[in-house]
């Protein structure tokens, strides 16, 4: 073939491909009429809410320093970054009971009326700002009675701050796992019934700790007389321990699982927990740092919620890890390809399984925009 040749097949080519694409509406001229629907942009959530958040744990270094200006109680140092790194865990924590040792100087602002009461009310303005639109708020009274508060006295503090605030947020009163606090367990119990409401106080009870050291059969009594009280519960289970775990807190009554995350290590628990609807109050940073899960890239969260599972996600000890809730639903999607539909299902669950009223769910679905 000649250059010639070549040159007019080429130039043939050319008119002939430029005829289809103006057959098809493409190539230059846009014809749409501008009545066709435009796709929606992709939404990630960017308001929240938190079902387990312990107190204790969500002091940040510049709540600490307001605590201990309030109470004129002196910190083991005035340099921030330095504070800081006595409040958040270390990176080489190996467990759960390393981590629960961070806790003691946050607890140590709470010890008075006034310094609990502030410290709710800090914590709930510093999420508010964050996102979050609901929270509930896990504490136990029997921490706080070092510098002779009671139990109730702690509790009644604590129900002041919440007032404080415009956030809508509940209390969980938790009991705690370990020896010889039976009867302070029981009074938590006691006082748990006296305080119960629909909303806008306390609203369940939970029992927190070493949970490995102190296992939840351990506690079967306790959750008999809760179910007899009529107050909802949550229980710390599949974390430091196994599925077998999960399975005794399901069985107490427990509708709602604090972590959960060790499920997948029974698939008859994990059928359990599908089958009676049990939610998961999962938190990925803190599971990390306890080594609950020692491989994040096997992290389970979405494979539950892919397979029907009702998972929430929550920040757990937001001040210790130093995270917000913002940040787990950010690390979800970058490092698991969580979705805007699937973060919108784990808001949805999280309404569904909140301790609060009707009432209240319905306006934190609208405030949300969900529909399901």
């Amino acid at each position: 073939m000649t250059g010639r040749q070549r040159s007019r097949r080429g130039a043939a080519l050319c008119l002939a491909f430029a005829l289809l694409l103006a057959l098809c509406g493409c190539g230059g001229k846009d014809n749409r009429t501008g009545d066709e629907p435009k796709e929606e942009p992709v939404k990630y959530a960017d308001r929240y809410i938190d079902l387990h958040l312990h107190l204790d744990g969500a002091i940040t270094t510049e709540i600490a320093l307001k605590l201990a200006a309030k109470q004129n109680i002196e910190l083991p140092t005035s340099d921030a970054a330095e504070l800081t790194r006595l409040l958040t865990v270390p990176e080489d924590c190996e467990s759960l009971n390393d981590f629960l040792e961070c806790f003691d100087l946050p607890l140590s602002l709470m010890q008075t009326p006034e310094g609990l009461e502030e410290a709710v009310y800090l914590v709930a303005e510093n999420i508010r700002s964050q996102g979050v639109v609901y929270a509930e708020i896990r504490f136990a009274p029997q921490l706080h009675t070092d510098r002779g508060m009671t139990q109730e006295d702690a509790i009644n503090a604590a129900l002041r701050g919440l007032k404080r605030t415009p956030l809508k947020a509940n209390l969980i009163l938790c009991c705690m796992r370990g020896e010889g606090n039976e009867a302070a367990n029981y009074d938590t119990l006691e006082l748990a019934k006296k305080y119960l409401v629909a909303d806008g106080g306390v609203v369940a009870v939970d029992i927190a700790g070493a949970e490995a050291l102190y296992p939840t059969e351990n506690y079967r009594e306790l959750f008999e007389r809760a179910a007899e009280y009529g107050i909802p519960f949550t229980i710390h289970a599949g974390e430091a321990d196994g599925a077998q775990s999960v399975r005794l807190a399901i069985e107490f009554g427990a509708k709602r699982i604090g972590h959960g995350v060790r499920i997948y290590e029974d698939p008859e628990v994990v059928k359990l927990v599908k089958e009676k609807g049990i939610t998961l109050e999962m938190c990925p940073t803190s599971n990390r740092q306890t080594h609950a899960v020692e491989d994040m890239d096997k992290y389970p969260l979405i494979d539950y919620v892919k397979d029907g599972i009702r998972v929430t996600l929550n920040t757990d000890d937001m001040g210790i890890e130093g995270i917000t809730l913002a940040d787990e639903f950010r690390y979800m999607e970058q490092k698991f390809g969580l979705t805007a539909e699937q973060e919108q299902q784990l808001l949805a669950n999280a309404i569904d399984a909140a301790f609060t009223t009707d009432e209240v769910k319905a306006e934190l679905r609208k405030e949300l925009g969900i529909t399901r």
